[in-house]
């Protein structure tokens, strides 16, 4: 009964997701690995990709506080900036600020993440017995 009692609940919903607390390792490993970019508001490759990286997790926690088809729609809009991220990815790579090692980091990442939010789109559509739209 102690054990229950000492689990911890949170108040925000997104926060017990397994593919938004991925988003943020995400978020921090970019941080870690974007040393090479330029600073420049020229090109603003780095600004462009870490904006991208945020809006994976802002659209799961946004996407959360609504219905299931809001959900799944907020869900879709996350899978598109995993998408931004991968053509940032490539960028990165074919401009030398990421090693090939960190090229397939980032993508394994992504491709994980692309994953977690199908099944999770999936599992919504199914509980709200919607037809699947979207293949991707």
């Amino acid at each position: 009964m102690d054990s229950e009692l000492e689990k911890t609940f949170t108040f925000f919903r997104f926060e017990d997701l397994r593919i938004y607390n991925k988003s943020l390792d995400y978020i921090g490993w970019l941080i870690l690995h974007s040393d090479l970019f330029p600073n420049d508001t020229h090109s603003g490759i780095g600004s462009r990709f870490s904006l991208s990286a945020q809006a994976i997790a802002l659209n799961i926690s946004e996407g959360s506080a609504r219905n299931k088809s809001q959900f799944i729609y907020y869900l879709k809009m996350a899978k598109s900036a995993v998408r931004e991220c991968v053509v940032f990815t490539a960028l990165a790579g074919k401009l030398n600020y990421f090693t090939q090692d960190e090229v397939d980091e980032s993508r394994g990442q992504l491709m994980e993440m692309t994953k977690m939010i199908g099944a999770l789109i999936g599992s919504l559509q199914r509980a709200a017995d919607l037809s699947p739209e979207d293949p991707d």
